[in-house]
């Protein structure tokens, strides 16, 4: 098991980012949020959690532990992979899922690309006693990633740590903007491909 790498982050892209660590580049995959904190160049602390299969070892990479631990959890779910996890965990952070199912609130479960009212069901009638309770945040507001204007910060930073000039990212979060006003701005990852390809225009 391999709980945590830590070193230098040589490469970011949309989906994950690779950690060089003693001499070897570690391919992690991430949500948005995490690679939004993680800076080609920089050191950094990435907490994961290894995924053997058959035929492949993949490596997840979190923000911090806790979001490690729903994702672990998240998994005891029957019909929850890894790859669905980590989606539930672009779209929510893990209070927010707490709290989604603490309250049995189906509706923000089927946020999540692949997941259907049944299949939300299910994640509720099986976690509810696994999740723990939601942490007080004073009022059960969203979690930050899908706040207004959040997002605009999340795509910037990710632009930035691929490479593109802060000018070139401000061009392209205003451009993303425009497209998607009044639209779902909770998948993260499509908002930044988006981005990207007006840059290559």
């Amino acid at each position: 098991m391999i709980a945590f790498v830590n070193g230098r982050v040589a490469a970011a892209g949309p989906d994950g980012a690779v950690v060089e660590v003693g001499g070897v580049g570690l391919a992690v995959q991430c949500t948005p949020a995490t690679l939004a904190g993680l800076r080609v160049g920089d050191r950094a602390h990435v907490p994961t959690s290894l995924v053997v299969r058959e035929d492949s070892l993949t490596l997840y990479g979190f923000a911090d532990d806790d979001e490690k631990t729903v994702f672990e959890l998240l998994q005891t779910a029957s019909g929850v992979g890894p790859r669905l996890a980590l989606a539930m965990l672009a779209v929510h952070q893990p209070n927010a899922l707490r709290r989604a199912v603490a309250t049995e609130d189906v509706n923000a479960l089927t946020k999540v690309p692949g997941i259907g009212r049944k299949g939300a069901q299910r994640i509720v009638l099986e976690l509810k006693d696994r999740l723990g309770v939601p942490l007080d945040d004073g009022g059960g507001t969203p979690a930050p990633s899908f706040a207004a204007a959040a997002w605009r910060a999340q795509v910037h930073a990710g632009l930035t740590n691929l490479g593109w000039t802060a000018r070139d990212a401000d061009t392209a979060v205003d451009a993303v903007a425009a497209e998607v006003d009044g639209q779902d701005t909770s998948d993260i990852a499509a908002l930044l491909k988006l981005a990207m390809k007006k840059l290559s225009r």
